[in-house]
This record gives C-alpha cells, structure tokens and sequence, in this order.
C-alpha cells in the first residue's frame, strides 16, 4: 500500500518536470513528446511493474498507473496531453 503512495507521488514528480520543459520549449512537437513520454511512464512502466508479480513492484506499478489517471483527471487531460486543444 505504501509503495501506491510512492507510485503516485514520483509520477507527479515527472509529470513536474516533464511538463516544465514541455512549456519552456512551447512548440506541439514538444508537447507531443511530453505526452508520449508521460504515457509511457505512467501507463507502460506501470504494466511493467504489474506484470513483474514481486509486492514490491504490484504496488509501485498501481501507482504509477493511478497518478497518470489522477493527474488525468483533476487536469481535464492538461497535464498528460490527452486534451491538446487547451495548449493553443
């Protein structure tokens, strides 16, 4: 359970930094490849994790997975690039 935790909050990190160099950079391409990365990270190390089958990596593989929806949600896809129109 704790490491769900620690799952959504190092997503949130990333999804930090990521979108910081996403916006200083301002160009779609980098938004595309912010997108791209954030999915990746979120939805597909998070599988990754899952799919490991250790508790150690169940827990931290939901909660990447969790903080990509989070950050999803409560953004209205803002932050993990699933709504680009709000960019222009």
């Amino acid at each position: 359970m704790g490491l769900a935790f620690a799952g959504v909050f190092g997503y949130l990190l990333v999804n930090v930094a990521v979108g910081l160099v996403a916006v200083s950079v301002g160009s779609t391409a980098a938004f595309g490849v912010a997108a791209g990365v954030l999915a990746v990270v979120g939805l597909g190390l998070g599988t990754a994790f899952v799919l490991l089958r250790k508790p150690w990596s169940r827990g931290l593989g939901l909660g990447l997975m969790i903080g990509w929806a989070l950050a999803s949600i409560v953004s209205a896809g803002y932050c993990t690039g699933l709504n680009p129109e709000l960019y222009a």
